[in-house]
């Protein structure tokens, strides 16, 4: 498929489109899905950037653009970080606060002709977002939320990425390898050294991050590579032809 063509500027943070850039693109297909990268604002050790969440949505949520006629948002960057408090900068907003600007934005779309959201959540403590799509669903709306855990495993096994899913659970292996491809200038050093596994976390809702980690780091970021980035995001891309499809069928 042909991408929708849209320009990004900031880091491929913020869309440059103008409006005449959405007009031309029509009222076809390209109009009917909108994506919404939502990220968050968070320690991820020393060595990568507090808005890392916020840069791998949006180098999937590029990544889906340039492959899919979808009509690209610019993302949600403070999200539900509370389980890294112990850390400068990190900074959150509560689940009722994120659901109610993800509703506010489908609102909106619907009311512009925009059909259908998928929400590309980059931080794994925004639970609130499957609450938000599984409520829209259930009222007919069209909303997604992207990837889902098969789509990662599915992209961690065609990239060559040796940690599990359990254990990259934080500024590990496939975040820095994300970042080392589409955002090599932000990655301080220190990753090669900074390996932590913790993967029994049962009571991490209770205790946050602090409780498991001193470095604010969980997985094995010294296996990155931008090479498995780059392949990580191809297969993301690939993955999410299925949820274009079910978002766009009978339109």
């Amino acid at each position: 498929m042909n991408g929708s063509g849209s320009r990004t500027a900031a880091y491929g943070l913020v869309p440059a489109d103008t409006t005449e850039d959405v007009r031309a693109r029509g009222a076809g297909v390209s109009a009917q899905v909108a994506v919404l990268p939502v990220g968050s604002f968070e320690q991820h050790g020393p060595y990568l950037p507090l808005a890392t969440d916020t840069l791998v949505a949006c180098a999937v949520a590029r990544e889906i653009a340039a492959a899919y006629p979808v009509h690209l948002l610019p993302p949600v960057t403070i999200a539900c970080s509370q389980e890294h408090a112990a850390w400068p900068g990190t900074v959150s907003i509560s689940s009722v606060t994120l659901h109610a600007v993800v509703r506010d934005i489908a609102d909106s779309l619907r009311r512009s002709g925009v059909k259908a959201l998928v929400v590309v959540n980059g931080h794994g403590g925004n639970y609130v977002l499957g609450n938000v799509v599984q409520e829209s669903s259930a009222r007919g709306e069209r909303m997604a939320l992207f990837p889902a855990a098969e789509d990662w495993e599915a992209a961690r096994e065609r990239a060559g990425v040796l940690t599990s899913l359990l254990t990259d659970m934080h500024a590990g292996e496939i975040e820095t390898s994300i970042l080392l491809h589409a955002h090599p200038e932000l990655i301080r050093p220190g990753y090669e050294t900074s390996d932590f596994v913790a993967d029994d976390r049962r009571h991490l809702l209770t205790l946050g991050m602090a409780g498991y980690t001193e470095s604010g780091v969980i997985g094995r970021p010294s296996l990155g590579s931008a090479e498995k980035g780059k392949a990580l995001l191809a297969s993301l891309a690939d993955s999410f032809g299925a949820y274009f499809s079910v978002l766009t069928a009978d339109s």
